[in-house]
């Protein structure tokens, strides 16, 4: 199962010269009407730029022990961020939190391009933005799974979650057994930018070398 991030299709990717001459337009008319300067793009730019999977381990950890945290994360993910000091341009794209459940398993593509949570969670990696992950997960994202490593149950339904220029994923994994006694900290070094995305699962607390 395929959904898309927006009814209207992709509307990216297809023409990257246009759209980096649209970003630059938006730019200009944001500096000219006072919204914000030059100084505070490129502020925000590298404040982005900064961000790394940890950010993203740190927020979803703390959506694992705290219940209400986790109900207003997935409602409203940036108000949920701006909680914990994670505040995003006005002109980012629009960020939602999908849970995985004993249900479903949530794993996010961008088919056109690689958009990608990175106010939160920093650069893609590498493999994100190939062909060949981008066209095959579509297809057969079991055989991707597999390829991960990850080992999802049929009776698990898969969902795989299209990004786009306005709208990004980031997934919540399952909080693995075993880690009732652990620290908000230790429960963060469980969750991957693999697991964030949704090609594997949060970490068992063994496979977690001691600080």
């Amino acid at each position: 199962m395929v959904e898309n991030g927006h009814h209207d299709g992709h509307g990216h990717g297809d023409n990257a010269e246009y759209y980096s001459l649209r970003a630059a337009a938006m730019q200009a008319l944001l500096i000219e009407k006072g919204v914000c300067t030059l100084d505070d793009i490129l502020t925000m730019a590298d404040k982005i730029d900064s961000r790394s999977p940890k950010d993203g381990a740190k927020i979803l950890a703390h959506a694992w022990v705290d219940p209400e945290y986790k109900k207003r994360l997935l409602a409203d993910a940036e108000s949920a961020f701006l909680e914990l000091g994670y505040d995003l341009p006005e002109t980012s794209p629009k960020i939602t939190v999908v849970e995985n459940t004993d249900e479903v398993h949530n794993m996010a593509v961008c088919t056109l391009c690689s958009c990608f949570p990175r106010a939160i969670i920093g650069r893609p990696p590498a493999w994100y933005k190939e062909l060949a992950y981008r066209s095959k997960v579509v297809v057969d994202p079991r055989g991707v799974l597999q390829e991960f490593g990850t080992a999802i149950d049929e009776a698990v339904q898969v969902r795989v979650i299209d990004s786009s220029a306005d709208y990004r994923y980031l997934v919540l994994p399952m909080r693995p057994a075993g880690t009732d006694g652990m620290s908000e900290e230790q429960l963060a070094e469980l969750i991957t930018q693999e697991s964030m995305i949704g090609v594997g699962l949060a970490l068992a607390p063994e496979n977690v070398r001691a600080s």
